[in-house]
Parts: structure tokens; C-alpha cells; sequence
């Protein structure tokens, strides 16, 4: 006998885009919002080529209610305020602190695609240079973003004062 719920779900292709490479399985759930809560750093795949070059890949299959699950959940995020309080944009405008121990401390200010790539970026030094760039400038454009990560809310920024310093700022590969 099937569930009433298991009748509705369908596959889904996953992707864990890690830049130079990713991790694929398929997930059964109900809809591809649903894959999105339930996993952290994924994107569900809807080009059709991609869906039907990985249909005879025997990829993993999981359920969405199974008891075995790939790695990613996000159970402990759903309780955070903010949880999934940028996803289904399709432009989000962010501005992320980096200071990494032995780097130079930067602010990049970010517009960011409802699938969590950079779309364009300024980069503000402490010293107060800016550069800006977009995809031609990047060797590869992995997922930076979680859309439903609940810290987002607190970096995200007005369109208005990204295109601020998007103009004033130099081109990446511009002469200085």
C-alpha cells in the first residue's frame, strides 16, 4: 500500500557544486522548495539535458522521509530566526566581512542569484580601494550563498548602495 504523501513525490536531481567539481544524487520529496529546506549548499537541477544525461548514471537515490540521508541537513538551522528569509528571490544584495587569519581583512559587497552564485561583486579594502567584478573575471562561479541560511538577513543590503560603490569602483583587471 503507498502512502498519500510518497504518491505526490517525484526525483529531483541534486547538485553539491563545490567549484571544481560536486556531488550528485537524486531525492524523492514533494517539491524542490522541500529539497531546498532539507539541505544545506545543494541545488536542485532543472536543465533537461543535465536531468536526462543523469538518468542512467546510477546515481544515489534517497527519500526525503527516509531514514538515510547524504550528508547537509540543515535540522538545526529551521529553528533560527531568518531561516529561508532570502530564498525565492532571484536577486539578493549582501555585504560579507573576510578576515581570515593571514589575509587582509575586506568587505565584499555581493549581488547574489536565487542559486547562490555572485552575479557581479566590489571588493572594498580597508585602505579604501574598490574592485569590481563579474563572471568573465572568475575561473569559476561555485555557490558562495545558502539562500535559507539564517545569517543573511543580517548581511543583506539595499540595491541602491551596491550600484554606489559598483560605480565607483575600478575593474578588476584594470591598470591601477
Amino acid at each position: 500500500m503507498t502512502d498519500h504523501a510518497d504518491a505526490h513525490k517525484r526525483p529531483f536531481l541534486v547538485l553539491h557544486d563545490y567549484g571544481m567539481g560536486g556531488s550528485w544524487w537524486w531525492v524523492r520529496a514533494r517539491s524542490k522548495r522541500e529539497v531546498l529546506e532539507t539541505f544545506a549548499w545543494v541545488e536542485v537541477v532543472t536543465d533537461p539535458d543535465t536531468v536526462t544525461r543523469f538518468q542512467d548514471e546510477g546515481l544515489e537515490e534517497v527519500d526525503i522521509d527516509g531514514p538515510r540521508m547524504p550528508p547537509g541537513l540543515r535540522d538545526a538551522q529551521r529553528e533560527c530566526e531568518g531561516f529561508g528569509a532570502l530564498a525565492g528571490r532571484d536577486v539578493v544584495f549582501l555585504r560579507r566581512r573576510w578576515d581570515e587569519e593571514g589575509d587582509e581583512p575586506v568587505v565584499y559587497l555581493m549581488e547574489v542569484g536565487s542559486d547562490g552564485r555572485r552575479i557581479r561583486q566590489v571588493e572594498l579594502a580597508e585602505d579604501g580601494t574598490a574592485v569590481r567584478s563579474g563572471p568573465d573575471d572568475w575561473p569559476y562561479n561555485p555557490p558562495i550563498v545558502d539562500p535559507f541560511d539564517p545569517v543573511l538577513p543580517r548581511e543583506e543590503i539595499s540595491r541602491s548602495e551596491f550600484e554606489e560603490h559598483w560605480m565607483t569602483a575600478r575593474q578588476a583587471d584594470a591598470e591601477s
